[in-house]
C-alpha cells in the first residue's frame, strides 16, 4: 500500500500563491507517477499536473500551464505543487494521487492511491 498526505491548502486572494505538499510513503517502489487532481463543488474531478518519479518529467493541464509548477524532492518522497497567479476558479479540493504501472496520467481512473484532499479557496 501507498499512503499520501496533502498539506498546504488555505485561503488566498486572487493573484496570490500557495504551495501544496504531498508526503508519499509505504510501498513506493511500484509508483511510476504522482500527480495532483482537483474537484470543485458540483464538478467532476479534473487533472491538474503530474510528475514521473524516475525522470521528473512533468505533465500539465492547459489551465495549469504557466501558473503551476509540479516538482518532487530527490528521494521522490515529497511532491509539491507551486501555484501562482491564483484565480477564483482554482477554488477546489486538491488531491494528491499515485499511479503504479503505465497508464494515462491525465485520467483519474488510472491512479491507484489517493490522499484525503486539501481545500484551496481563492477569493476575488
Amino acid at each position: 500500500q501507498v499512503q499520501l498526505v496533502e498539506s498546504g491548502g488555505g485561503l488566498v486572494q486572487a493573484g496570490g500563491s500557495l504551495r501544496l505538499s504531498c508526503a508519499v510513503s509505504g510501498r513506493t517502489s511500484s509508483v511510476t507517477i504522482t500527480g495532483w487532481f482537483r474537484q470543485a463543488p458540483g464538478r467532476e474531478r479534473e487533472f491538474v499536473a503530474s510528475i514521473a518519479r524516475s525522470t521528473s518529467g512533468a505533465y500539465y493541464a492547459d489551465s495549469s500551464k504557466g501558473r503551476f509548477t509540479i516538482s518532487r524532492d530527490n528521494a521522490g518522497n515529497t511532491m509539491y505543487l507551486q501555484m501562482n497567479s491564483l484565480k477564483p476558479e482554482d477554488t477546489a479540493v486538491y488531491y494528491c494521487a499515485a499511479l503504479s504501472g503505465y497508464r494515462s496520467v491525465y485520467s483519474d481512473s488510472s491512479y491507484n492511491y489517493w490522499g484525503q484532499g486539501t481545500q484551496v479557496t481563492v477569493s476575488a
